[in-house]
């Protein structure tokens, strides 16, 4: 629809209630707490956090493009490195091949709803890069900075574009997405990438701070579907409630732009699919 595209071009995201059933939601959730159940994490624990990434980019985090990767929230575990709470609750996010590689996280990632969503907004040459699926467990779920997507997921020109599912309620408190109307029309700040030799790190680009001010807080029901521009900032507060904010989501880029060759994210084996 024009519409959805103009609010789009206008906001740098779109909120679009009622966009999946609650037993669409539930068997995401369902999924995922079986695969949190099924990892075998001694000796491959990864931790996940948005401050200071470049020091925790593993080799098990570089590779997790091709894979079903678990990442764990940075106070999961004790001084012994033993988890404080069962795997389930202790996991930050599952990333980034989901929605190629397990068969209920493809369906969803390739709905009728979601192809014509897509569809709508002039996205058919569009390829789905990853996927994420964040906990945001009661009292433990983290911060998430204030980020654009195209600072991960870089391509010339910019092509970026973010799809973010309620699984559950979302709110101020327990740590709903806030973002700024019409950001998008800044230059990106950043750029998160592989270093020659190893390990990763964040390039400036521009020297202009994101402005903070009329951010705002995207509450949303279960169901909904928050679309998000690549140059959009936005960020996550933590969890301070007593319930989890669980979610899922994909990004998506440009099957005609460049996808720069050095981005931390890489498929080596098995091509990318669109929806």
């Amino acid at each position: 629809m024009d519409t959805l595209k103009q609010t789009f071009g206008e906001k740098g995201y779109l909120v679009i209630e009622n966009f999946c059933t609650t037993e669409e939601c539930d068997s995401l959730i369902q999924r995922a707490e079986a695969l949190s159940k099924s990892f075998d994490y001694k000796g491959q624990a990864s931790i996940f956090q948005t401050t200071n990434q470049s020091r925790t980019s593993d080799a098990y985090f570089l590779a997790s493009g091709d894979n079903i990767s678990y990442f764990f929230e940075k106070d999961a575990f004790d001084e012994n490195g033993d988890l404080k709470q069962p795997i389930e609750i202790s996991l930050n996010k599952i990333g980034h091949a989901l929605h190629d590689l397990d068969p209920v996280f493809n369906s969803f990632s390739r709905s009728p709803q979601l192809k014509q969503l897509a569809s709508d907004l002039q996205l058919d040459d569009y390829l789905i890069i990853q996927s994420m699926y964040i906990f945001k467990h009661a009292k433990i779920g983290g911060v998430v900075d204030v980020h654009q997507d195209s600072t991960f997921l870089y391509t010339e020109p910019d092509s970026c574009i973010g799809f973010w599912f309620a699984l559950e309620d979302a709110t101020k408190e327990n740590g709903c997405l806030w973002a700024k109307p019409g950001g998008h029309i800044t230059p990106l700040r950043e750029r998160f990438h592989r270093k020659e030799g190893g390990g990763t790190t964040m390039k400036n680009l521009h020297s202009e701070p994101i402005d903070m001010d009329n951010m705002q807080a995207l509450e949303v029901k279960k169901g909904t579907c928050i679309v998000l521009h690549g140059l959009l900032p936005h960020y996550s507060l933590p969890n301070t409630s007593g319930r989890s904010r669980q979610a899922y989501s994909i990004h998506t880029i440009n099957s005609k732009a460049v996808y720069v060759k050095d981005n931390w994210l890489q498929r080596t084996q098995f091509p990318l699919r669109g929806f």
